[in-house]
């Protein structure tokens, strides 16, 4: 845990703030003032001042973009748009590490050869889970699912981030198990988990079985 993470969270504590984060958060695109604004429900002078806030606490990235979509003479300067930082901020008191643990435990299960005991574990993790359906299991979770344009349910956050980037195979393997626990805890096994990553999400989405 660093002072930097702290800080961090502690910009969070202003409910506007708070409220323009969870906006831009979840939202698949980069917002602009005028937006943010609007969805957390401030004026855009306000709404301007928090966001810049929020980068500078390394919360959100920003950056410059045209809306109107148009380009070359007379498409007007481009805005400022936000999106959701991809660093990550872990506050623990006392300080733990578990992310070491976990990426030592990993490099040991892919020596042993342990990939399949891995995944039945994960799976088991999955089964026992007590939510009154798969989207508030997986919100539980982290995994921040919300429902694309063809029907499918997505994650936009992968709870694994850190240790999937170190070994991308064996943790989306052992996800994707995870996910199919789950589906059977909360009895919706019309719904199929299955790999499909997407840049920035997780790698697993769920789509509907179709019948035979």
């Amino acid at each position: 845990m660093s002072g930097d993470d702290l800080d961090a969270l502690g910009a969070l504590r202003d409910p506007v703030r708070r409220a323009l984060y969870d906006y831009v958060a979840g939202r698949d695109h980069e917002v602009g003032r005028d937006e943010a604004a609007g969805g957390a429900g401030v004026g855009r002078t306000l709404a301007a001042f928090h966001l810049d806030k929020l980068v500078e606490a390394g919360l959100l990235d920003a950056g410059f973009r045209r809306l109107t979509g148009r380009t070359g003479p007379g498409s007007g300067r481009p805005a400022k748009v936000y999106r959701r930082s991809r660093r990550e901020h872990q506050v623990s008191v006392p300080p733990r590490d578990y992310r070491t643990l976990a990426l030592v435990l990993a490099e040991a299960v892919e020596e042993l050869g342990g990939e399949e005991a891995a995944e039945a574990a994960a799976r088991r993790a999955g089964e026992r889970a007590k939510a009154p359906g798969l989207r508030e299991a997986l919100r539980e979770r982290g995994y921040e699912p919300y429902d694309d344009d063809g029907g499918a349910i997505r994650l936009r956050n992968c709870p694994f981030h850190v240790i999937a980037e170190d070994r991308p195979v064996l943790v989306c393997a052992m996800n994707l198990a995870l996910c199919e626990g789950l589906v059977a805890a909360v009895g919706e096994e019309d719904l199929a988990p299955r790999l499909d990553a997407r840049p920035g999400e997780c790698c697993v989405a769920f789509s509907k079985n179709k019948p035979d």
